[in-house]
């Protein structure tokens, strides 16, 4: 909310877009910017319960900012439908009708399938596939890959409209570290040029090239 709020006061209008709602879903989050909805309308409408179901506390601060500010909020995810389709089926097999509007995702890197491989658990003597080649591993990275590409194609879409804004895209780390998901997939629609801003805990390890920026989060109180 901070590095938002900061990045605001520049001057350059601010779009938050959030993994946490389905595009779908960018009237109510029009209707809360708006001062329309009070925040159980909001959290009832925008189906916080079906579709992400954290607490609501720890998004709440960054929701009301959008609100406060008449900042504009959109929503970056597609339906969890269509994540599946295209693990299972492959993209070609989407029917132009169910793909909301989104593009064939950029193949995925070495890195980045060495990278979901590893964050999934890596070779287990339970587990299909052994080593992030295996084509039994093929599943998942299309179905990753699948919101990565939702992610970027939301952002790039709402950065070429004509009033140009600096997009910020509310994503889970796994979509962003090392550059090799929601990043890569923004250069594939020429937008070369993100930035990863990931928060730190303190005393956790980081790693050359996991984002451009960190910011290191405040302890919590004893107890």
């Amino acid at each position: 909310m901070h590095v938002s709020a900061a990045l605001l006061a520049h001057g350059r209008p601010v779009v938050l877009g959030f993994e946490m709602f389905p595009a779908r879903l960018n009237p109510v989050l029009a209707e809360w910017v708006a001062g329309q909805l009070d925040e159980e309308t909001f959290l009832e409408r925008a189906e916080w319960g079906e579709v992400w179901n954290f607490p609501p506390e720890l998004y709440l601060p960054i929701f009301r900012f959008c609100r406060d500010t008449g900042t504009e909020m959109i929503g970056l995810n597609c339906r969890r439908g269509l994540v599946s389709e295209v693990g299972k089926l492959g993209w070609d097999e989407i029917t132009e009708e169910a793909r909301e509007g989104l593009t064939p995702s950029r193949d995925a890197s070495p890195d980045y399938r060495r990278y979901l491989f590893e964050v999934t658990g890596g070779a287990r003597p339970d587990r299909q596939a052994q080593s992030p080649e295996d084509p039994a591993f093929d599943r998942f990275v299309r179905a990753q890959q699948t919101w990565d590409r939702a992610f970027a194609c939301r952002i790039a879409s709402r950065a070429a409209q004509d009033d140009a804004p600096l997009v910020i895209g509310i994503i889970g780390r796994g979509h962003l570290e090392f550059r090799g998901g929601t990043p890569w997939q923004l250069e594939d629609l020429g937008i070369p040029d993100a930035m990863v801003f990931l928060p730190w805990d303190e005393g956790t390890p980081h790693h050359p090239g996991q984002a451009d920026a960190s910011c290191v989060m405040p302890r919590l109180p004893a107890g």
